[in-house]
């Protein structure tokens, strides 16, 4: 997909102004986990009925054909939100935020899971805004996924802030200045049969509007 040079611009910028306020908010609040780790209570696969999703040795995972798995608590706004994640050699899945209650591929962000899929588009990408090409992490590696998210204001401009980091390490900050998703329920794509997605620790620490 193309990006302009405007977005991606965009895309490469990491504000430093408001970061103390967003870490002050977020020092105020607490994770609360999704997933406790032995059911999928809380959770609902939307999507072909053939897709799988089980609990294997503490981990939802997902496989067969294509569909997403819902997290029911919500709407979500403005959140901090973590995963512990590992995608199969040649899997392709994905961490949805503000999406529908009953979502498509194509309904809220996707922050991409994919290390060798033919997908070149790879781990570490918002999907259709911002686009990381290089291997952040090896397939079948476990790895930490944190996505924050808030709506604000930059220089008189309403916008979406999406904070990116991969293991620790922050990829970018991209502003949506078009807000292209208010608010809505997190979930996990599975993207075609020949991927395998496992997911353990599912978090979310809310912020203030």
């Amino acid at each position: 997909m193309h990006i302009s040079t405007r977005r991606f611009s965009l895309c490469l910028t990491t504000s430093l102004v408001l970061l103390g306020a967003s870490n002050a908010m977020a020092e105020e609040a607490e994770w609360t986990s999704l997933f406790d780790g032995e059911t999928l209570d809380g959770w609902e696969k939307v999507g072909s009925e053939e897709s799988v999703w089980t609990i294997e040795d503490g981990t939802m995972t997902g496989s067969g054909p294509g569909s997403m798995l819902v997290c029911t608590q919500g709407p979500y706004k403005n959140f901090r939100y973590r995963a512990e994640v590992k995608i199969s050699d040649g899997g392709n899945s994905g961490l949805y935020f503000r999406t529908t209650r009953k979502p498509s591929f194509a309904d809220g962000y996707e922050a991409q899971i994919d290390s060798t899929h033919r997908d070149p588009i790879r781990t570490g990408s918002l999907y259709g805004f911002c686009h990381v090409y290089k291997q952040l992490v090896k397939p079948d590696t476990w790895f930490t996924y944190e996505i924050e998210v808030r709506d604000d204001v930059w220089r008189g401009r309403d916008m979406t802030r999406i904070k990116i980091t991969v293991d620790g390490d922050e990829l970018y900050e991209y502003m949506d200045f078009e807000k292209t998703f208010k608010d809505g329920y997190f979930a996990f794509q599975h993207h075609d049969p020949g991927s395998k997605v496992n997911i353990r620790k599912v978090e979310v620490m809310p912020l203030a509007d």
